[in-house]
Order: C-alpha cells, then sequence, then structure tokens
C-alpha cells in the first residue's frame, strides 16, 4: 500500500529553476511511486545555522509523492538524484544545485541515525512550511499533533519567502496499456 510523503527540494546553484524542473522530474521517475503534487518554487534567503550554503538566495519547493519504496531506499534514491544534479555531496552545508528532503514519510516517526522523519527542523523553516502550507495545509505532524498550518502560524523564522513561479510540471507517465502518455493529477 503506497504511503504519502512529502519532499522538499532547493537549490541555489546555476540555472536553479531548471534543477528543480529536473529534481521534480526525476522524482516523477521513481519506481512503485507517484507524483500526486508539487507547490509552486519560492525564492527563499539562505539560512546559515551552522553551515555555509552562500550567499545566492534560494529555490524551495515540495513534492508530494505517493510511493511503496521503504524509507531508508527512499533516502538512497534522494541522494543519487543529488548526485545526479551535481550536488556536492562532501560539502552538504555549502551552495548546492539540488537539496532534497525527506519532510515526512505518511505518519511514520522513524529516528534512526542518519533518518529521521519528521524532518528534525521543518516546524522552525519557513521556506519548507511555506511551501508545504501550499500542498498539504492540513497534514498533522505525528509527533507534535500540529496540522502545517498551525506550524507556518506559530513560526518564529522570520526569514523571506516569496513566490517565484508556478508548479513545475507534473511529470507525465505512458499509460501501459496505450502507451500513450497520460498527466498526473494534482
Amino acid at each position: 500500500m503506497p504511503e504519502t510523503v512529502f519532499i522538499g527540494f532547493g537549490s541555489n546553484v546555476g540555472d536553479r529553476a531548471d534543477y528543480c524542473h529536473r529534481a521534480v522530474t526525476l522524482l516523477g521517475l521513481l519506481p512503485h511511486s507517484q507524483v500526486t503534487g508539487v507547490s509552486s518554487l519560492y525564492e527563499t534567503e539562505p539560512i546559515n545555522d551552522g553551515t555555509d550554503p552562500g550567499e545566492r538566495w534560494f529555490l524551495n519547493g515540495v513534492v508530494v509523492l505517493d510511493t511503496e519504496i521503504p524509507p531508508r531506499s527512499l533516502l538512497s534514491f534522494l541522494r543519487e538524484i543529488e548526485r545526479a544534479l551535481g550536488r556536492d555531496l562532501d560539502n552538504r552545508g555549502g551552495p548546492r544545485t539540488m537539496d532534497l528532503d525527506l519532510l515526512f514519510y505518511g505518519p511514520r516517526v522513524i529516528d534512526e541515525p542518519d533518518l529521521i522523519v519528521p524532518h528534525p527542523r521543518l516546524h522552525q523553516r519557513r521556506f519548507v512550511l511555506v511551501p508545504l502550507s501550499e500542498v498539504a495545509p492540513h497534514w498533522v505532524h505525528p509527533v507534535s499533533g500540529l496540522s502545517v498550518r498551525q506550524m507556518v502560524d506559530r513560526l518564529t523564522d522570520h526569514s523571506v519567502v516569496r513566490a517565484f513561479a508556478p508548479p513545475p510540471s507534473l511529470p507525465l507517465r505512458l499509460d501501459p496499456q496505450t502507451g500513450c502518455p497520460s498527466g498526473l493529477s494534482a
């Protein structure tokens, strides 16, 4: 049975919009998965929380994915997509062509050495919560019990997040019976 997962994405290197569109396309190609929603793109100021992301602003968004891929395997796919899009994995806190974060994996709570879900800082980050509230305002955080909208209302993060562009196009899939493209619904 597929789980609904939310993946945050962001880029602050090169053609940021192109990297975001390519990431959404690659997420749409994951096996046993279907992209069911994509937020608009938001331009967000870089936040230095002990790392040096550079001075260039990010483009950020959120993908909604229904998937049967287990969480650890999904994380591996996300790292491979980052690598394929040129991410410097040796300097994860630096400027990046693509950053993919597993925000929620259904209602699951996972606390393992290199996999924590829900994402441990999502409730503090405007650049995550604003696009997330566009695609899932009523989604409830399984630990805090707060909806995404409630988390946005309680934010103390005052960083700038401004609308940049409509959502990247949802990837097309070929209908297995007809071989014709069929669009995904948002």
